[in-house]
């Protein structure tokens, strides 16, 4: 399906740096301005952000399922597949910087540059699905937060999440910044409520360091496989790598061979460190899960809302719960955000459409709060639960058809100059490849049969 790039150089526009208008989000393009000679740290600062837009994608309520049901039916030892996903998640977020750093392009614009006109449209399908499994998972998140917290009806909850359209049209006109300060502070009221939860559930520390070993039984189990692999594509989300390679251009640095060294440079870092504590989050959810359920002989705890209920009994607190339900609302808001500009860079990048963002923004959240409030309205909270699931799944499959050519693109010196990934790099990133492929394929098979 992939075309071999090297045939296709006379696909390649010719598009300068400054060309605004052609630019990825071209009006936040190159609009913070990074400090000339100031030190590492300051300019550190400067170039963080993006990594925690990417990184709350990781954390979202598609997540939570995954990490439950599997913390509460094996206990710890599924900590490995988290910090393994955690691996692949940050070396794939390095490369699709990278691309956008060197090649000027996010990764949508570049599939349009290179593949053919019918392959762009199939590629823009499937990351267009991809996304709309991503905000079904953000819209059913949010209302089960709300439900839990004030009791709202989940078909209710479903239609007020429709509203934050406003609130992300609101923000995007006070500036790219103010975009990341909130979705920072989102992160960190997840962050406090799960260092909340490792304090009042007590896991057990020999168990944790275990669970972060891999154990063989991960593979020849097949229940313990397949929440691997569900873990695995909750974890990596096809849509951060659209993202990313757009968000970091909108970085003012210089667009020379040394100041894209250090762009790169400051933006993984950034990426690296905001991964790391994605990775504390989703490995608290499971640990919590596992200390709280599994160690009590609730073993068959899979739902957000049984694990709400259960925890202040099973723990002996009466704010567990609470918090639980807190850090699981901004999550579903926080993923919102990042989801509205993933669908605006896709459409833009593949299509070179350009839609007014309050018409995208309705277009993506009507497609996710429609199949939420048919499954509701049959099914109720089972169905839900289930649905969040499936969404899962989608993403799980939608996977491979950015990683492919993000590895490409950054392997081919053409586009990326001195920056093309390294012989060891390029192999390194085609192994990851290879497993993502691979398992969502035996992932594929389980669900059709």
């Amino acid at each position: 399906m992939f075309d071999n790039l090297t045939t296709r150089d006379s696909l390649l526009r010719n598009i300068t740096d400054d060309t605004n208008k052609l630019a990825s989000l071209s009006e936040v393009h190159a609009s913070i301005n990074i400090p000339e000679g100031a030190g590492f740290w300051k300019k550190l600062m400067a170039f963080t952000g993006p990594g925690l837009m990417v990184a709350v994608g990781y954390i979202d309520p598609g997540n939570w399922a995954t990490d439950i049901e599997g913390g509460s039916r094996f206990g710890y030892t599924l900590l490995t597949v988290i910090l393994v996903s955690n691996l692949f998640a940050m070396l794939l977020q390095h490369l699709a910087l990278k691309l956008g750093i060197a090649s000027g392009r996010d990764l949508a614009q570049a599939c349009r540059d290179y593949y053919s006109k019918p392959v762009s449209v199939v590629l823009w399908i499937l990351s267009e699905i991809a996304i709309a499994a991503t905000d079904l998972a953000e819209v059913i998140g949010s209302a089960i937060a709300l439900n839990l917290l004030f009791g709202l009806p989940l078909t209710v909850g479903i239609v007020f999440t429709s509203l934050d359209v406003l609130l992300v049209l609101y923000f995007q006109q006070k500036g790219f910044r103010i975009i990341e300060s909130i979705v920072g502070a989102l992160m960190g009221i997840i962050l406090l409520s799960f260092i909340y939860e490792m304090i009042v559930s007590e896991p057990s520390l020999s168990g944790i360091a275990g669970g972060l070993l891999p154990k063989l039984e991960i593979v020849t189990n097949p229940g313990m496989l397949y929440i691997a692999i569900g873990i695995l594509g909750a974890t990596v989300m096809p849509h951060n790598l659209y993202l990313h390679s757009s968000i970091v251009q909108t970085r003012n640095f210089k667009r020379d061979e040394e100041g894209k060294k250090t762009a790169i440079k400051f933006a993984t870092i950034d990426s690296t460190v905001s991964l790391g504590l994605a990775f504390f989050i989703n490995a608290s959810i499971l640990i919590l899960a596992a200390a709280a359920f599994h160690t009590n002989g609730h073993r068959e705890v899979a739902d957000i809302t049984d694990a709400y209920h259960l925890l202040d009994p099973v723990l002996g607190v009466s704010m567990a719960g609470i918090f639980f339900a807190l850090a699981l609302l901004a999550s579903g808001q926080s993923s919102t955000l990042t989801g509205t500009l993933a669908g605006q860079i896709v459409m833009e990048g593949f299509l070179n459409i350009r839609l007014k963002p309050w018409i995208r923004r309705l277009i993506t959240r009507a497609i996710a709060i429609i199949p939420a409030l048919i499954v509701t309205s049959l099914y109720g909270e089972k169905g839900m639960a289930e649905l969040l699931v499936f969404s899962q799944v989608i993403l799980s499959l939608q996977l491979s058809f950015a990683v492919v050519p993000l590895v490409l693109f950054t392997s081919n010196k053409k586009i990326m100059g001195n920056f093309a990934n390294s012989r060891s790099m390029a192999i390194l990133s085609w192994v990851i490849t290879s497993i993502i492929i691979v398992l969502n394929g035996y992932l594929l098979f389980r669900t059709l049969f």
